[in-house]
């Protein structure tokens, strides 16, 4: 009742066997706690958790500012709160190689079920933006080695994304993919891809599990499940969805409330005081307390 009923080994170990399987998880941006609740209730198979959520949710550009502290505390909070598995967007590992290390230590020890690290140089960029710079592919395999030879449970994820598609091409891009699975990722993100036709290609190229990022207003297309799944993709991220819906919501809700000196208009649009005690499963912690306080010897 008080947050999951799964361990973190438990949701790390049934998210291992079913990544590639042949089936594709969709995996939706949460960028809140509750957020993930919904992700659940509405059948999804894990949880997105966005770098780039994140530093919008404190006011910040996605270039790197937040902080190891920040991301992990965000990221425990919301993968604490279901049962599903949350993949967590750790930009470039917060340093070097050793930095890259700890910070597996604190996703494991957090309830993350896995991570990506990215190959930009600091400060980065959003990944369908252009004037990307990244490292060379020896710094990039330092750290994943160190994040490989860092983690504890067998079953946490090491994913590895390369911009290289933008900023050196495709072919480039699969030689640093395949640099990096001999480094010890075990799954690859490919950012960017502007074309079904290379999602084809690259998955080609590589045989280790690959997400597709299905971010809002970026180069990508909007690939349906069923075509990620016929190219034979395993996973597939939201990650900015759930803070774009909502902020469009707040941002129309107050400006109507503004102009009209009341919110009476717009309460027909918000979620109602039932629905929102239902996400919190707010009766079972009712009767929780109930036996708690009625409890005698």
């Amino acid at each position: 009742m008080l947050f999951t009923e799964k361990t973190a080994g438990q949701k790390r170990a049934e998210f291992r066997k079913r990544l590639g399987g042949g089936e594709l998880l969709r995996m939706p941006g949460a960028h809140a706690p509750i957020i993930a609740r919904i992700v659940e209730e509405l059948g999804f198979d894990g949880i997105y958790i966005s770098g780039a959520a994140l530093s919008a949710e404190l006011a910040l550009p996605d270039i790197g500012l937040t902080t190891l502290p920040e991301v992990i505390g965000r990221g425990h909070q919301i993968a604490r709160v279901t049962d599903l598995p949350a993949l967590i967007d750790v930009d470039t590992g917060f340093g070097e190689a050793m930095n890259a290390a700890r910070t597996i230590r604190e996703l494991e020890d957090a309830g993350l079920a896995g991570c990506h690290l990215e190959d930009q140089i600091l400060p980065k960029r959003c990944g369908h933006l252009d004037n990307k710079v990244l490292v060379d592919t020896d710094t990039m395999t330092r750290k994943l080695r160190a994040a490989a030879a860092a983690k504890r449970d067998e079953n946490f994820l090491i994913m590895a994304r390369t911009d290289a598609k933008e900023a050196e091409g495709f072919d480039a891009a699969v030689e640093r993919a395949k640099a990096y699975v001999d480094a010890g990722a075990e799954a690859i993100f490919p950012e960017a891809l502007h074309t079904e036709a290379e999602f084809e290609a690259f998955r080609k190229a590589i045989d280790v599990p690959l997400l597709a990022n299905l971010t809002e207003f970026g180069k990508t297309p909007y690939l349906t499940a069923e075509q990620l799944t016929s190219l034979g993709y395993d996973m597939a991220i939201y990650p900015v969805t759930s803070l774009r819906l909502a902020m469009k919501a707040v941002e129309d809700g107050y400006r109507r409330m503004a102009e009209d000196g009341t919110q009476a208009a717009v309460v027909p649009d918000m979620q109602t005081r039932k629905r929102l005690y239902e996400i919190l499963h707010y009766e079972d912690y009712a009767s929780f307390d109930e036996d708690i306080f009625n409890f005698k010897i």
